[in-house]
Parts: structure tokens; sequence; C-alpha cells
């Protein structure tokens, strides 16, 4: 079953839908992924979602402010005006061994981006700009249905295409609720990942 488009609209009100980025990474902690992306988990501090934002917006872009969930089997980082998700020198590396989906937006340059990696390799990318790779099997159902719910405004993902591909991905449908009723682990990381 596909979400409809309806059950996502509440995004585009939502004070991160202008600038934000978000990665899922299947199999991992908070903790261990704060040290596959190079962070100190004794450096990082639990805390609301909200709070997290607000102290991102005091760190200049030269450094990444990651708020990190345990929702289901995933490790969720969410942050606030940053490109972290579309950055395939990170992510990609950051998948060793897993599963990754990453959602990245960028209003004010018209910037959207959607991925699916598997250990390493990029099964799937959705440009909102250029449209999208090759559909594999697992996504074909998801593409369809969106094609058919969402028309021309498929190519704007943050109004619910891209919640969808990751609901398809990782079983996790987004809300108010799962966004702001999870603690995140919250602190700075390097850009680029460790994997051990």
């Amino acid at each position: 079953m596909i979400t409809p488009p309806g059950d996502y609209a509440w995004f585009t009100a939502s004070g991160l839908a202008e600038a934000y980025s978000f990665i899922f990474v299947r199999g991992l902690t908070p903790e261990e992924l704060v040290a596959r992306m190079g962070g100190r988990a004794e450096d990082f501090s639990w805390t609301t979602l909200d709070d997290a934002m607000d102290v991102g917006f005091h760190y200049g872009s030269e450094t990444e402010f990651v708020a990190i969930a345990a929702i289901d089997d995933w490790a969720f980082v969410a942050q606030s005006n940053s490109w972290l998700g579309a950055d395939d020198t990170f992510i990609v590396p950051l998948s060793a061994g897993t599963r990754l989906v990453s959602l990245y937006r960028l209003d004010i340059k018209g910037l959207e981006e959607f991925r699916w990696v598997e250990d390493g390799d990029t099964r799937f990318a959705f440009w909102a700009q250029e449209g999208y790779s090759e559909v594999p099997d697992e996504l074909v159902e998801a593409m369809n249905k969106i094609d058919h719910d969402y028309g021309e405004d498929k190519y704007e993902l943050y109004r619910g295409p891209g919640l969808v591909l990751i609901e398809r991905l990782t079983g996790i449908k987004l809300s108010p609720q799962v966004l702001e009723g999870s603690t995140y682990l919250s602190g700075v990381i390097s850009r680029s990942p460790t994997i051990t």
C-alpha cells in the first residue's frame, strides 16, 4: 500500500520544508552512526528536534550539525539547511554494509534530490531538476503511483513523492509525531564518514 498524497501535505507547512537533509541508515544505533560519520557520541547530547534545529542554526556552512534518532531498525539523521544528504562523497561510503536512503531540499535554489544507496551502490537517484535514474524493480510500483497521483508535481519531492519513496524503502511513514516525538542525539561531525 502506498500512502496517498494528502497524507504528506503536513510536511509542506513544517519548519524544515524549505531547507533540510534527511538520511536513513539501516541497522545502526544513533551512537554507531555518529562514530561512522566521524563524530564522538560522548560529545553529543540527547535533545528534541526543535532544540537541535535551534542549535544547528548557530553553526556555519563549514560545520555539520546533525540530529540522529532511532526509528525502528533505522538511524535517522535530520538536518536543517544542510546538503549532506545529497553529497555522494559522504553518503555512498556511509552506506557500507547496509541500506541508506536520503532526501534533500534547498528551496532558495530549487534543489531537491533523493538517493537510495545499497552497500556503496547507488540503486536509484531522483533529481527534481533533471528527472530520475533507471527505476529498479523494487520501486516500479511506487513510481507508477507517484506518476499517477502527483503528475507534474512529482518533481516537488517535499510535497510527498520523496516521503513516499522513503516509506517504500524503509517502512517508515514520517509524521509530525515521528519527527517531533523522537529524541535526537545531536552534535557536530566531520564531513568524512569513518567506516570500521
